[in-house]
């Protein structure tokens, strides 16, 4: 059998060849013609040809000494042409003709060294065939390898020049997968065109072991580098499966773009490699010493053991803190840091960590240093409300301005008052009101404990003063006020560590107890107090409520998502059994309840940015008959894939938005006749849609991490809008609002501005409330405008009205100090407590009517784990902030472009401390001060340039 299939296109093929020729001939156009009438090219060109043509002679005679000097000859004239870059090289298109017989003369030849020259030379032109025969230009490269003698080397490829080792590089790829996939789909298409060639290279086809392959890889990268093509290098070894090589081959001149390059691409990689791209980047910038870096990329890691390397790597106390509060930043637990005590505590020595260390990584001086920025803003004056309104700027008519209930606008004024003055300590409302006129009375029951829980928002991050603010209200006899200063503790504790622990002190005691708003209070408390710190203690005092069956759904839900907080993106396993356990064991009427969702999120939080490592739950998750098993699963896949920009994560999600799910209430009898045909109990369908409105928040979680996703997935929630159910198109608002928290951009506020009006109230709400979440902390003047004119236009209409003062006060959040975007350091690395914050608050308004319309208004408070200063201070090296002049500007991604281009564009000049909107970047005006930290953000320590006056000196 094989003897014809190789007979047959050998046949056929030879006069293809003929017919090839011919067509190159005709490609290269008047040259040939001109040839053929004349020989009308230029002497040299023409001396040129024929002497090719000579040593093409030589090599068909049979004298063997010849052989040598004609290849020699044929190789130093094919590397000396140097032509433009535009055409091709003159030997190669003289030689072109001649190259099928001078395969089948090598095919003829002994091995010996000569032959492995002639391989070489081959492999060379073998280029200008590689449309017709596929990795010829590799094949005898390895050839030539593989027939040199033991102790000789065959030529660099780079001697070939740079065209020839994009050409290996690109065959390398093609010939590497080819084998791993078994030489299956990607010769295919090429097979079919040259079926004579394949047969021709299948006796010889596979020429070296993968390692071969490898090693060649290795050489063309060391090449590529060398000649700032730096993408390519890393492109080639991402090919061949060994891109963690990289770090053997590059040096200091090269390791900058080469780890940009790598940790730009993380986004656009799946899964698996995005993380080994991180790590190797990680291992570069280790062999660097470049400690910050280093560390930025073992918290994008999320790995607890390289975060402790890097912290503990650098000998300079001065960059030791500097990292201390890269950390802070993040909010990583301290456990993670604490140097591991050997067995019978040889550690001894190392295991406390000095006091500046300790203060720098608890955030201890955040709250003076926010209250410096805003005297140097000029902002630390408290605003009132009517400063924020701006009501005489409404056009609303006054008589009907007095229908609204006062109980509801005063708690807007609560909520206004709070995030406008957050921080800063000094509202006229509830810290500096006088004694027994505090607005807490100004409210109703529930509204007391809002007011109350203000108190911490306005004190937040201050931790002394603020306890004893907070205290008197502890002993008042309203349950109410009680317990909303039992969640003002826990809020002025968010992100900020003490010695002292006072928010464990204080609160634990009310875990326990027996009314259900002070324990719910004190457990929300903890969770916001001590988000992200994955601390053990905690856990022995919260789990046993998830799991006690006696307590409400309400109180285990809460109380599953403090622990979600504490231990977000921690993979705690006791946790989730117990969640689990609790789903499973609950009876259905109690899982139907709207507090599931956020047992649920707590459970997802510990798997936020941990990728695969929520597989287990999801498939335990999928064995629960229930229809909350949909919405659990869709909720902690989105969060284990949260800002990957996995597509096929935002695939999945949309797959679940396209059911549409029908409701029976207006044929009653024939819904019910096809649920019977389905054998399920027809009050099922209308609680299951929830899953939906989870997958349209996954959609805008998974793809929030990355400019192109977060484009795309707005196209994608447009769509929604049009074509979705109602429960659908009310997410949508709240999707984009997560997309880009405190980014205001145009498109996204026109859309939202549309939405805002629509004739579903519910889409209305949470359109008015994501305008809120986009324009946060920003004092954008557009969207203060927008909120006016909404103020006015639904006056009449309590609900809306209400979220409409809550949004105007997110706007001015901090009086434009505060962020809530989950990115820093450069919009590169996710803050997961910012992530379970911004989660917890859209999931309460996923039900606006169930909580935050409701008695749970509080749950507005969930933001503040998001909220953090929009600042850069720069310090000295006693840490006392001092003023430089910085530039900063619009962000621009330079990664891959030649030279060193300006990374920012229309920049300002300011000195600092200055405030840096979402997408702006920062980079010192003068050379004066070398910076500790590679992002200039948040706090940064300098430290004088010894070699800046010389320099200008020498100009005088």
């Amino acid at each position: 059998m094989p003897e014809p299939t190789i007979a047959i296109p050998v046949t056929s093929e030879d006069p293809k060849k003929k017919k090839e020729e011919e067509e190159a001939e005709k490609a290269d156009g008047k040259l040939k013609e001109d040839e053929k009438a004349g020989e009308d090219l230029s002497e040299e060109d023409l001396q040129l040809k024929n002497e090719l043509e000579m040593l093409v002679e030589r090599l068909k005679e049979s004298n063997t000494d010849l052989y040598r000097p004609a290849l020699e000859t044929l190789r130093t004239l094919i590397r000396t042409s140097t032509s433009s870059m535009t055409s091709v090289p003159k030997p190669l298109k003289f030689l072109h003709p001649h190259y099928p017989e001078l395969q089948s003369l090598y095919e003829t030849w002994p091995p010996s060294e000569n032959k492995s020259l002639f391989a070489d030379i081959l492999s060379v032109l073998a280029m200008t065939y590689s449309d017709t025969e596929p990795r010829g230009t590799l094949r005898y490269r390895l050839l030539s390898a593989s027939l040199a003698p033991a102790g000789s080397q065959i030529s660099e490829p780079g001697s070939w020049g740079h065209e020839y080792v994009r050409h290996l590089a690109a065959e390398l790829g093609e010939e590497y997968s080819a084998r791993v996939l078994g030489e299956s789909d990607t010769t295919a298409a090429l097979e079919k065109d040259t079926e004579a060639a394949q047969e021709a290279m299948k006796p010889p086809q596979v020429i070296g072991t993968i390692d071969d392959l490898q090693d060649l890889a290795m050489v063309c990268a060391t090449f590529l580098l060398r000649h700032n093509a730096e993408p390519d290098a890393v492109d080639l070894l991402e090919e061949l499966e060994i891109v963690d090589r990289i770090s053997e081959l590059v040096d200091e001149n090269t390791y900058e773009r080469v780890c940009q390059y790598m940790i730009r691409c993380v986004n656009l990689l799946p899964t698996p490699d995005d993380r080994a791209f991180l790590r190797t980047a990680h291992m570069i910038f280790g062999q660097q010493h470049k400690f910050p870096q280093a560390l930025a990329l073992s918290i994008r890691l999320g790995n607890p053991e390289l975060i402790r390397k890097d912290f503990n790597a650098p000998a300079n106390p001065l960059m030791k803190r500097q990292l201390a509060f890269m950390l802070a930043r993040a909010q990583i637990p301290r456990e993670w840091i604490d140097p591991q005590m050997s067995e019978d505590g040889a550690d001894e020595g190392e295991s406390e960590l000095p006091e500046d260390i300790v203060e720098c990584l608890s955030n201890t001086h955040l709250s003076e240093h926010l209250r410096d920025f805003g005297k140097e803003l000029g902002v630390s004056e408290p605003k009132s409300l009517e400063d924020v309104y701006k009501s005489h700027l409404e056009n609303t008519r006054t008589s009907a301005a007095a229908n609204v209930d006062s109980a509801r606008g005063n708690l807007a004024g609560t909520f206004v008052n709070a995030f406008v003055n957050a921080g800063f300590g000094n509202d006229k409302l509830m810290v500096e009101a006088e004694e027994g006129n505090s607005w807490i009375y100004k409210n109703k029951e529930h509204g007391m404990m809002s007011a109350a829980a203000s108190l911490g928002l306005s004190l937040l991050w201050d931790t002394d003063v603020g306890l004893s603010h907070v205290d008197k209200y502890t002993y008042v006899p309203e349950e109410y006020i009680k317990a909303g200063a039992l969640l003002a503790t826990g809020i002025l504790n968010c992100g900020v560590r003490t010695e002292a622990d006072a928010a464990l002190a204080l609160l634990g005691d009310y875990v326990e107890n027996k009314a259900a708003s002070l324990k719910t209070s004190a457990i929300v408390g903890l969770g916001l107090a001590y988000v992200g710190s994955h601390r053990e203690d905690l856990l022995q005092m919260l789990v046993p409520t998830v799991s006690d069956d006696g307590v409400s759904m309400e109180i285990a839900s809460l109380t599953a998502l403090s622990l979600g907080f504490i231990f977000v993106g921690s993979g705690n396993g006791e946790i989730a059994s117990t969640i689990l356990q609790t789903l499973m064991e609950r009876d259905d009427k109690q899982l139907e309840e709207k507090w599931t969702r956020f047992m649920l999120l707590g459970l997802a939080l510990l798997y936020l940015g941990l990728q695969d490592g929520s597989d287990a739950t999801i498939e335990t998750l999928k064995a629960i008959e229930h229809p909350i098993s949909k919405q659990a699963v869709v909720l902690v896949q989105t969060c284990s894939y949260a800002g990957t920009g996995d597509v096929l994560k935002v695939q999945e999600m949309l797959h679940h938005c396209d059911e549409h799910i029908v409701k029976p209430s207006k044929d009653e009898k024939k819904e019910g006749e096809k649920k019977d045909e389905k054998d399920a109990a027809p009050e099922e369908p209308p609680k299951d849609d929830t899953f939906q409105s989870f997958a349209v928040l996954g959609i805008a979680l998974v793809a929030m991490g990355e400019e192109v996703g977060s484009e795309m997935a707005m196209r994608t929630l447009n769509h929604l809008m049009h074509y979705g159910e109602p429960v659908i198109r009310k997410t949508v608002p709240l999707a984009l609002g997560l997309l880009s928290a405190s980014n205001p951009q145009l498109p996204i506020l026109d859309t939202l501005s549309k939405y805002s009006h629509d004739n579903d109230l519910a889409v209305a709400l949470n359109a008015i409330f994501a305008m809120g979440l986009v324009g946060a902390g920003t004092n954008n003047a557009r969207l203060a405008q927008m909120l006016r004119q909404l103020a006015g236009y639904y006056y009449k209409e309590p609900d809306c009205l209400f979220m409409v003062r809550i949004a105007q006060g997110l706007v001015h959040m901090g009086k434009g100090t505060l962020t809530i975007n989950p990115f820093f350091s450069d919009r590169n690395i996710m803050s997961r407590p910012a992530v379970a914050g911004l989660l917890a608050t859209l999931l309460a308004f996923t039900d606006a009517k169930g909580f935050v319309l409701d008695k749970y208004h509080w749950m507005l408070y969930f933001l503040v784990t998001a909220m953090y200063p929009r600042f850069l201070i720069t310090l000295n090296e006693e840490l006392k902030s001092f003023p430089v002049t910085v530039r900063v500007g619009q962000a621009v991604d330079v990664v891959g472009q030649a030279g060193k281009p300006r990374t920012i564009s229309g920049f300002q000049t300011h000195s600092t401390p200055v405030r840096l909107g979402t997408s702006e970047r920062a980079e010192l005006a003068t050379e004066e001060f070398i910076p500790f930290a590679p992002v200039l953000e948040g706090f940064v320590i300098l430290q004088k340039n010894p070699g800046y006056e010389k320099e200008d000196q020498m100009k005088l």
